[in-house]
């Protein structure tokens, strides 16, 4: 992979192409889940790929590749959803989820009651669990990647997870700790 990188750094096309075809799936799967939306996971993952060509110079090859493409995947969402915000126009509802559910469905691709109720968190509590969870980052690593401290990452996983387990019930023993009342 290294070989590929520093040809693609070169401006190799073939190596771009290989790369790509590498690393898409991984990209579009990891943007599915922290946008609970197909079309806009698409369009970022083109998006990221587009900024990849453009800044492989900047890849300084001290992380994993991967990372580094995480890590513009998450910014260029946070972007997104900071520029939605403002226009608000930003609404998530049942039906995005529904069509999130057959999407993935028709793709064979497992879908859980666990990423309903991570579709109904705030990007800022998703993001950081889904990084750690289910792609193992660290919690310094995640928090370079969205230029958080780390405690604040996991300040985040902590309350997004506990908030989770409400949605699906299954915090008995926070329903029965008496500092929970």
């Amino acid at each position: 992979m290294e070989k590929l990188i520093k040809q693609a750094k070169r401006g190799d096309e073939h190596a771009f192409a290989k790369l790509f075809q590498e690393y898409y799936p991984l990209l579009v799967k990891y943007l599915l889940k922290i946008t609970m939306n197909p079309d806009t996971a698409e369009e970022l993952s083109q998006e990221t790929m587009a900024k990849v060509i453009e800044k492989i110079h900047l890849f300084n090859e001290k992380s994993k590749f991967s990372s580094w493409l995480i890590s513009i995947a998450t910014n260029l969402y946070i972007d997104l959803v900071r520029k939605k915000s403002r226009e608000k126009s930003w609404q998530q509802g049942e039906q995005i989820y529904r069509k999130l559910k057959w999407y993935m469905e028709s793709q064979n691709e497992e879908w859980s009651d666990v990423l309903t109720a991570l579709g109904k968190l705030s990007s800022e509590f998703r993001i950081p669990i889904i990084l750690k969870h289910y792609y193992g980052y660290s919690y310094d690593e995640i928090g370079k990647m969205m230029k958080i401290p780390s405690g604040t990452i996991k300040s985040r996983v902590h309350n997004g997870i506990n908030t989770v387990r409400k949605e699906l019930k299954l915090d008995g023993e926070a329903e029965n700790d008496p500092k929970n009342k």
